[in-house]
């Protein structure tokens, strides 16, 4: 009888130096239509690949949220947030002073984007979050991941309650949970949606 792994797998990656054949082990199974726990620079995140339809239908279920309030993703790169979203050279600006960092942007989203991922304005929100483990998923799996927090700084905790829905859990120790400044930048008008652990003092002349 063969070595049945346990679900979800529960893996340790360097977060200065993360190892690229396990950075591949959580790249094959998102591949295969999985959904992983990853680290970022605010919480845990819950995600899957922006194209797996699938695994996007059943975190909206295990976080108990409404399709009309699509998840955000994070990118690996602002040369990769170009190809989701319409940057204006003002949105490119901010984009560049300000990530990777503890913030979601809000922007047009291109053609690019799945249906299931675009707001009723056809806006989605990004992230390039200040941790090399998750931007080394990213960039090894070749697009975008789903991001959504865990609500928990304890990811063994988090493996338990979700283990019907994880395949995957990437355990960087306790990260205390807290959420990324929420900044919409559509039409060149920044408007600060929710002011979460990113500075916000570059927009201090403008009102929620």
């Amino acid at each position: 009888m063969g070595f049945i792994i346990p679900k979800p797998q529960i893996i340790s990656i360097n977060p200065y130096n993360p190892q690229k054949r396990l950075i591949k082990t959580v790249v094959d199974i998102l591949e295969k239509g999985g959904i992983v726990l990853y680290p970022t620079d605010t919480s845990y995140g819950i995600g899957c690949s922006i194209y797996n339809k699938a695994g996007i239908e059943r975190i909206y279920k295990l976080k108990k949220r409404p399709f009309t309030s699509p998840f955000s993703f994070v990118c690996d790169s602002l040369s990769e947030i170009s190809k989701y979203c319409i940057v204006s050279n003002y949105a490119y600006r901010v984009l560049n002073k300000l990530l990777p960092g503890p913030y979601t942007f809000i922007l047009p989203g291109t053609k690019l984007v799945p249906k299931i991922m675009l707001s009723n304005r056809k806006t989605v929100g990004i992230r390039i979050p200040k941790n090399l483990i998750c931007l080394e998923i990213v960039k090894e799996l070749g697009n975008p991941i789903i991001n959504t927090s865990a609500e928990s700084e304890d990811p063994t905790m988090v493996a338990e309650e979700y283990k019907a829905y994880l395949d995957i859990v990437v355990n960087s120790g306790t990260i205390p949970v807290e959420y990324s400044t929420i900044i919409s930048l559509v039409d060149d008008r920044p408007k600060i949606l929710r002011v979460g652990k990113g500075d916000v003092s570059m927009f201090s002349d403008i009102s929620d």
